[in-house]
């Protein structure tokens, strides 16, 4: 068995740019390790995934409940493990994604109120890790940023490539939820934090990627679980 690390985040917090410096410090350092970004768009398997994010299934995130949608990116998750990089992690490499199982938590479980989401935490490690036999990662690292902060880089990010927002984007008033839902779930599974505003102020990537080398570096050179 392998280890694996994820970056998981709300969008517009800023994972990928992380995500790619972690990968591009770990090729430096002469780390053997795989990059796997989800959803697998590219792939057949992201299929419903694609349908309900362009709202085929509805105009709102919530017009399909937490536990169908879960089901949808936990097919494309399995189907990425078994034909793109489970052996790798199963022969004990090491395995760095730009989100996971962590992403459902997160933006399925924002549909839920507070008081419900434990109960849907607990159904998805069953599903996905016990059920359907997937991974469980060794460390998360959840990029907390505010909501408007997260909607407002976003929004810089579309003006300028004019990418068109998914039923998740759009949508502030979820985007928040999502945020409150990364808080509650990184509570409940244990994740590690990473504060991306200091002081009511944006953090810089360098200094984000070093809080961020310093968890995750030491556990992919040297081995081992995170504690």
């Amino acid at each position: 068995m392998g280890t694996m690390i994820v970056l998981e985040g709300i969008d517009g917090s800023g994972k990928s740019t992380q995500f790619s410096l972690l990968c591009d410090r770990l090729a430096r350092e002469g780390a053997e390790f795989m990059r796997v970004s989800f959803p697998a768009y590219g792939e057949p398997s992201s299929a419903l995934v694609r349908m309900y994010l362009d709202g085929q299934f509805g105009s709102a995130p919530d017009a399909v409940n937490p536990y169908a949608a879960s089901t949808f990116f936990a097919v494309d998750r399995f189907a990425s493990y078994k034909r793109l990089w489970g052996d790798f992690y199963d022969r004990g490499g090491t395995v760095v994604t730009d989100r996971y199982t962590t992403s459902n938590a997160i933006h399925q479980g924002a549909k839920l109120p507070h008081g419900r989401r434990a109960g849907f935490f607990g159904w998805l490690s069953e599903f996905e890790f016990n059920l359907m036999g997937l991974p469980a990662p060794d460390l998360v690292l959840y990029m907390d940023i505010p909501a408007e902060l997260a909607a407002e880089r976003r929004r810089g990010r579309e003006s300028a490539t004019g990418a068109v927002p998914d039923i998740h984007e759009r949508d502030l008033s979820y985007l928040e939820e999502c945020r409150e839902c990364g808080l509650d779930a990184a509570e409940y599974y244990g994740w590690r934090k990473v504060r991306c505003c200091d002081g009511g102020q944006p953090r810089g990537a360098d200094d984000i990627h070093t809080e961020i080398w310093s968890e995750c570096g030491k556990l992919i050179l040297r081995g081992g679980a995170a504690v």
